[in-house]
């Protein structure tokens, strides 16, 4: 017996001590249990003052099972004790052991020797987030939670797919020589850097990207914008394939801005001009200023009609709208790639010049003003050095693509597919993530049993990429918050990572069910995480602050009660430790 209970306030049971706290352990932190007639509460031990522990209670034992939450509370005639070593894991841990359904993942700091883990499904079937302060052990938390996957003695989890999208580079260190440990497990890398030579260069298919992939590629701003990216992939369809095959597309689409430009009432002068310009930037071999015009009795060049005479006219307005009317064609169909086919970068700058001129963009101040951006950022890209990452000169199917993230160098299965993102900006970066996250979201969204692939998106340094962004107004969502809404039921899980909570999605963070929670020590994110995390109480709150590197708060579905965690070191470890300052200034004098 630790004591009598002289007080009951709310879900606190208060406590008078009859031990000698000088010479017993330290309560602080430890279980109890209250036990009272035919029913057993447990309790957590949290400040004790003159003699009195103030008892927060968290559940009950019911047929040798912890069952979280209160009905009722104990009596003041209830024994109170400490909990048993061996009880301890029903409360905070896993208390029968399956090696295909848990994960141990460290120990306790308050009950020495007693492995913390949790069951599986309950944690990686849920989205899930790990925050921390640089240098509280967050990025050795992921990878000893990661590593504790493989590290089952008589089962392997063959069939895993978590792809990391790995901002400094740290984890290949963590993961790369996986498989020397396990034989059947395999580790996948790309990475952004040309020089690396253990991983595969990025490399997206531009043709695989859908109208919003390709619309936050080009960092469109504005809804307005989006239609002439749309009408830019269309004609995309059309001209990849020879020119003798669309050469009456083209036709018509520069003989229907020419028209235009005749019909806008400007003077002869800014016609001219318009004209000129248009058909030097576009033209074909049979529309161009150089293309013949027959008329009875003699020939003249296209740019002999626009000649202005004595009294400020074209003379030949009559005969140039004949003639452009000849090339007018409907017959062509506009409809945005399937996937289906081949193009690059180039490709769709040349459809986005006839899209801007099929929308009268070089006639329209305002058109071309609203739209210019689009067309100068993909040029901006095709001549910068992010254009090698779209550079894929074989034309892949995405099922295959897919499949092909998920083989290793040997052929074998994957399971861990890391991107190092360390050598692009952060809005580069962005996009690779968004492009993925939505590529394998769409294509677990069409598999004919629903979740059977699962797949888990691990985002170091979310707070970059998981935004309260413009997404949902230019395009109507945010594909992390939809995964985060929606991905459950598909086997899409999404991991964040992060040291500034405050900055990231609320949505995302919301959805999440699971956190494993390092020093925090900026007010902003701390009161960030006790106002939009779900059932966290202020004695974890408090806890954030004065935890020690390597030590967490875990809390959430996967576990029954908020638990403190000493992570197990990862073998090997990530490559996040800090600059060694003492030893990189200092030489021993000669």
């Amino acid at each position: 017996m630790l004591g009598n209970i002289i007080g009951i306030e709310e879900d606190t049971v208060l406590l008078k001590l009859d031990i000698d706290l000088n010479s017993t352990q330290n309560l602080n932190n430890m279980h109890v249990l209250l036990e009272d007639k035919d029913r057993v509460f447990v309790g957590e031990v949290g400040n004790i003052k003159e003699g009195i522990a103030y008892i927060s209670l968290l559940g009950e034992i019911i047929n040798d099972r912890f069952i979280f939450g209160i009905m009722g509370k104990p009596s003041f005639g209830a024994k109170v004790k400490l909990i048993s070593k061996e009880q301890v894991p029903m409360v905070i841990s896993v208390p029968d052991y399956q090696e295909k359904k848990d994960l141990y993942v460290g120990e306790s700091p308050i009950y020495p020797g007693v492995k913390i883990g949790f069951n599986i499904n309950e944690f990686f079937a849920n989205h899930f987030a790990i925050f921390g302060n640089t240098g509280s052990g967050k990025s050795w938390g992921t990878a000893r939670v990661i590593q504790s996957i493989f590290d089952k003695k008589n089962t392997v989890p063959y069939k895993a797919s978590i792809f990391i999208f790995d901002a400094y580079g740290e984890y290949h260190s963590a993961f790369m020589d996986l498989g020397k440990k396990v034989p059947e497990v395999s580790f996948k890398a790309y990475t952004t850097n040309t020089k690396f030579t253990d991983s595969e260069l990025l490399k997206i298919p531009l043709w695989l990207l859908s109208l919003d992939d390709i619309t936050l590629l080009l960092g469109a701003e504005s809804p307005t914008q989006i239609p002439i990216i749309e009408k830019a992939l269309k004609f995309v369809s059309l001209f990849v394939r020879e020119e003798s095959e669309v050469i009456k597309a083209k036709n018509d689409i520069i003989a229907r801005a020419i028209l235009d430009i005749l019909a806008s009432g400007r003077n002869s002068a800014q016609i001219r001009d318009q004209i000129f310009s248009v058909l030097s930037s576009y033209h074909t071999k049979d529309l161009n200023l150089e293309t013949q015009i027959y008329q009875p009795g003699y020939v003249r060049s296209l740019k002999q009609c626009l000649i202005i005479d004595a009294s400020g006219k074209i003379r030949e307005m009559e005969l140039l709208t004949n003639f452009m009317n000849s090339f007018l064609d409907s017959s062509y169909d506009l409809v945005l790639p399937d996937g289906s086919f081949r193009f690059g970068l180039e490709d769709l700058e040349n459809a986005l010049d006839f899209a801007l001129l099929s929308e009268g963009a070089l006639s329209s101040n305002k058109v071309f003003d609203e739209n210019n951006i689009i067309k100068v950022r993909l040029h901006t890209l095709i001549g910068g050095d992010y254009a090698k990452y779209f550079d894929c000169p074989e034309y892949i199917t995405r099922d295959d693509y897919i499949k092909g993230l998920l083989t290793a160098p040997n052929g074998r299965k994957a399971q861990i597919i890391n991107f190092n993102i360390n050598y692009v900006d952060d809005r580069f970066a962005k996009i690779i993530t968004k492009i993925y996250s939505k590529m394998l979201f769409d294509y677990a969204k069409e598999l004919d049993q629903r979740a059977s692939m699962p797949f888990h998106i691990i985002l170091e340094e979310a707070h970059r990429y998981v935004q309260n962004d413009n997404d949902i107004n230019l395009i109507g969502y945010n594909i992390f918050d939809r995964i985060t809404k929606e991905g459950r039921k598909y086997g899409v899980l999404l991991g964040l990572i992060s040291q500034r909570p405050s900055d990231l999605s609320e949505t995302s963070i919301s959805q999440c069910s699971n956190f494993l929670i390092f020093k925090m020590i900026h007010p902003r994110d701390v009161k960030y995480i006790r106002d939009m995390v779900p059932h966290i109480t202020d004695e974890v709150v408090k806890q954030l602050k004065i935890l020690q590197p390597g030590n967490c708060v875990a809390f959430g579905s996967a576990f029954k009660v908020p638990v403190l965690i000493k992570m197990d070191v990862p073998v090997p470890e990530p490559s996040s430790s800090s600059c060694d300052i003492s030893n990189t200034w200092f030489i021993d004098r000669q």
